[in-house]
């Protein structure tokens, strides 16, 4: 796919098409499969979950304190919570170096890697879109009061 290819086109018969596809994707999934689904898709839209990828993903290997210094606002417990749901889903690796004062690192697996490459696209429409969202929201806040 080309840089700037939309992923899912914005003219009706082709949009139409995508969602026929997406039906079929989803209508292929085994119960299993379909909670699976959500569950890892939770990553995607969790603000702690996507800061540990795009942090590791951008800085590489890193400690617990220097990622919780990355993400402002984030409690130690939180992140805590954060990195072992992330590693159980086999998005980061984390390094116990077994050493006198305790030195662990997390890293991004080839997983994380393609979840970080595949909300790029979601992330680039937000900004491209970031007008319109000011706008209805501007919109639908004067027309509330």
């Amino acid at each position: 796919m080309e840089e700037g290819t939309r992923v899912i086109p914005l003219d009706s018969s082709t949009f139409e098409e995508a969602i026929r596809r997406s039906q079929e994707a989803c209508d292929a999934l085994s119960e299993a499969d379909d909670g699976l689904k959500r569950e890892v898709l939770s990553h995607a839209g969790n603000r702690w979950s996507l800061g540990v990828v795009h942090a590791l993903g951008t800085a590489g290997p890193l400690r617990h304190a220097e990622i919780g210094r990355r993400l402002d606002g984030v409690t130690q417990r939180m992140l805590t919570r954060t990195l072992r749901q992330l590693e159980r889903d086999g998005l980061i690796t984390r390094h116990d170096y077994e050493q006198v004062p305790p030195r662990v690192e997390y890293a991004l697996t080839d997983l994380g890697r393609g979840l970080l490459v595949g909300m790029m696209p979601l992330w680039t429409w937000i900004l491209d879109n970031a007008e319109a969202f000011r706008a209805a929201r501007a919109h639908f806040d004067r027309k509330a009061v």
